[in-house]
């Protein structure tokens, strides 16, 4: 993780509209991720609000047998670390792990939780955020039994893919997209025979994007 010194820090609040969050931005931060740094640790009590503004990132549990699984994709304006802003007992926060170079604003916690919980137009921000994120998160379930698997992976490989290469861990993958290995594997193989991907070693590389696009686009938006 980096933190950006002042000039660019300044051109980064500059360069998106932040204004909106309601929040005072006297001891914010700008803080660069490169692919695979997290931004939280699983079980960890973040240090930080964060509001993507940049990149993607994904959204990590481990399980007690030691299994790890993708629970969502997060993008830019996105939240990291609001709910345990709210309530710093609400439970140990899930690991958060850039997917691509990413940028976020990094509010400081013990600098501006409780002015941040005592000022009334951050917080209707906020619950905007939080119910729209519900909404999404239960329209993914629902589009998954709806579409055939071919429209959610060609969307989860352009949100995961970085420089046009996608190198998720197939394993990773079905259990978030609730697929065999089998099927993910033939469905991939198929993507390739079409001239969608070409295999890279333990990668893909994306050599038609507008395909993929075409397929993943009768589904609602991904983060």
């Amino acid at each position: 993780m980096q933190i950006l010194h002042e000039q660019e820090r300044d051109f980064y609040l500059h360069q998106y509209d932040v204004q909106q969050l309601c929040i005072p931005l006297d001891h914010a931060e700008v803080h660069k991720f490169n692919r695979g740094e997290f931004i939280i640790h699983e079980g960890a009590t973040p240090s930080y609000l964060y509001y993507l503004i940049e990149g993607r990132c994904k959204i990590i549990v481990t399980h007690e047998n030691g299994k790890t699984s993708i629970i969502h994709f997060i993008g830019p304006g996105d939240f990291i670390g609001e709910l345990e802003l709210v309530d710093a007992a609400i439970g140990q926060a899930k690991a958060i792990q850039a997917t691509r170079t990413s940028y976020c604003i990094a509010f400081p916690v013990h600098l501006y939780r409780q002015r941040l919980l005592e000022n009334n137009a951050f917080l209707v921000q906020l619950a905007t955020f939080l119910s729209k994120k519900l909404i999404r998160n239960g329209s993914k379930i629902s589009q998954i039994q709806a579409y055939p698997l071919e429209h959610h992976l060609a969307q989860f490989i352009l949100v995961s893919a970085q420089q046009d290469l996608y190198q998720e861990r197939h394993t990773e993958v079905c259990d978030y997209l609730g697929v065999s290995y089998r099927h993910l594997l033939h469905t991939l193989a198929q993507f390739c025979d079409k001239g969608f991907l070409q295999k890279e070693q333990r990668a893909y590389r994306i050599l038609n994007r507008q395909a993929l696009k075409d397929l993943a686009d009768v589904l609602l938006p991904q983060q």
